[in-house]
């Protein structure tokens, strides 16, 4: 399996660099969080792989935002354009350059930090300890942890992975089906694929990070082993999971099997998850995200950018792409998980 990881790592890390940046529409085009979180997975494999080649190479792409490309930093101002801080944090880890903390903080600061109009709304939110960018969709547990989680990381600071665990608590507590799954959204009752794999990657970062004597640790993994025992049972025999995780009627979609992949060899890698139970489970998903990928390193099968629904037939309806970022980032995230089990630390 090292040998198809590394090769497989190396190869969308070298795509990441041929493709251009996806921006949101707008005035200063801000790096779309999609990017950034494939730029966060190529930096870690260059990284556990000892690649100073690669590495410079991201480095350089990097360096660009610093001066001509300054205007694509997106604002401090939504969950999505947030998590952006944690690009800048993690190449802080891997270089000790200052400039790129002092970008990253503002970024994790902010989304416990009310703006200037703040809503009643937000008030409330903060005076219970939650970010004011609080939602109650999925994604928010994969965009509010991976930046929490950098900001203690690189200060040592327990508020911002205290916070972080404490949102999550919030997010199991409103939307956890008795089964384990998510639905997209209170109001989408569906079991959307990469909805639930951003909630299954989230919690697996966390705990990663998460010290063992926080208080809502015990609840996160509580979560976080009632989903994976859910995924388990709705597998293909091919490895892969559906667009709709309950529907075998639906498609096979990448975004998600990554990610679900993804938080089930971070619970082995961790010891959360029994090696013995679920190792094949990881290795069928692991042979069936292979056969979408293409030579050129393009993930095929990745459900496009997807708002909620109160449409059963949206969900399958719904475009698939090739090369989008949303499916070569949990692709790499798994790579990177792999070379830990093999002894490499991520």
């Amino acid at each position: 399996m090292l040998f198809n990881a590394k090769e497989i790592g190396k190869k969308l890390s070298c795509r990441f660099l041929q493709t251009p940046h996806l921006f949101y529409p707008g005035i200063n085009e801000p790096l779309h969080y999609a990017e950034v979180l494939t730029w966060h997975g190529a930096l870690r494999f260059a990284s556990l792989t000892g690649d100073k080649e690669l590495a410079a190479k991201l480095t350089s792409r990097f360096e660009l935002l610093f001066n001509e490309e300054k205007t694509h930093l997106p604002e401090k101002n939504h969950v999505d354009f947030n998590m952006f801080g944690c690009l800048p944090l993690e190449f802080y880890q891997l270089t000790g350059d200052e400039r790129y903390k002092n970008l990253g903080m503002p970024y994790a600061d902010t989304q416990w930090e009310l703006p200037g109009n703040a809503t009643e709304e937000h008030k409330q939110l903060l005076s219970k300890g939650y970010s004011w960018q609080t939602r109650l969709w999925m994604d928010d547990m994969y965009m509010i942890t991976i930046v929490q989680s950098h900001a203690y990381k690189v200060t040592g600071d327990r508020k911002y992975i205290d916070r972080a665990a404490h949102e999550m608590v919030l997010y199991l507590d409103e939307l956890q089906r008795p089964n384990g799954l998510f639905f997209h959204a209170p109001d989408a009752p569906f079991y959307w694929g990469r909805a639930n794999g951003w909630m299954a990657a989230g919690m697996a970062e966390l705990l990663k990070h998460l010290p063992e004597d926080n208080a809502n640790r015990g609840r996160i993994l509580k979560g976080y082993v009632l989903m994976m025992e859910s995924l388990k049972k709705y597998q293909g025999t091919d490895g892969m999971w559906k667009q709709l995780i309950d529907a075998p009627d639906c498609w096979n979609e990448t975004s998600g099997t990554a990610m679900f992949a993804y938080a089930m060899l971070a619970g082995i890698n961790k010891g959360w998850l029994s090696a013995g139970e679920y190792i094949q489970v990881t290795q069928k998903a692991w042979a069936g995200l292979l056969s979408y990928i293409d030579e050129k390193g393009d993930v095929k099968e990745v459900c496009t950018g997807t708002p909620k629904s109160d449409k059963r037939e949206f969900y399958y309806d719904r475009p698939r792409v090739i090369g989008d970022y949303h499916g070569q980032a949990p692709v790499l995230w798994c790579v990177n998980e792999e070379l830990a089990i093999l002894g490499v630390k991520v």
